[in-house]
């Protein structure tokens, strides 16, 4: 998403839950059950952004279960499946220097110095975790040296040199040729 919005995801809509009107949500804040701390919820539906409030949430399985205000049954639960939850990004914690916001790293174009030369990598498409640590996925982009999607772990130091936000930029140390 846009760092210029005002909007930040931190969830999914992923389907309906019984007949009451409950739907299955999963989190992408740290811990999960963060994402209930955060009001209202921003669904970026097909039919636009839509406000709303949740009067109760739990968890179940490997996910969570939340019913949203007003929505008594499963056909109008089913609307809001496969939509992205955002909240204000005034809402998010500050973090210490040096920590970012995955939200924050994704679309930042990415340059690499590894011969010495910086080039033109791409740009973050999105991160995912592995365990280990957090990858990077940078896709080529106009710009960019080649059209290659890199995989690259987000390691401070090791691969990941420097990040920009007002420039919009991060340099890693990173071959090409991966």
């Amino acid at each position: 998403m846009s760092t210029n919005s005002n909007l930040v995801n931190v969830g999914r809509i992923t389907a309906v839950f019984g007949i009451k009107g409950w739907v299955k949500v999963h989190s992408y804040t740290s811990p999960a059950e963060n994402l209930f701390e955060y009001h209202p919820w921003w669904l970026k539906t097909a039919h636009g952004v839509k406000k709303v409030e949740i009067d109760e949430a739990r968890p179940h399985g490997d996910a969570f279960v939340a019913h949203i205000v007003g929505v008594d049954d499963r056909d109008l639960a089913l609307t809001f499946t496969a939509v992205d939850i955002a909240i204000e990004r005034d809402q998010i914690p500050e973090l210490d220097d040096g920590e970012y916001y995955w939200s924050q790293l994704e679309g930042l174009a990415v340059y690499t110095q590894f011969s010495g030369t910086r080039q033109r990598l791409g740009v973050v498409s999105k991160l995912f975790e592995t365990g280990a640590n957090d990858v990077l996925v940078v896709v080529g982009d106009a710009e960019s040296i080649d059209q290659k999607e890199r995989l690259v772990p987000y390691v401070p130091e090791q691969f990941v040199l420097s990040v920009d936000l007002t420039a919009g930029e991060m340099l890693v140390d990173w071959d090409p040729e991966f």
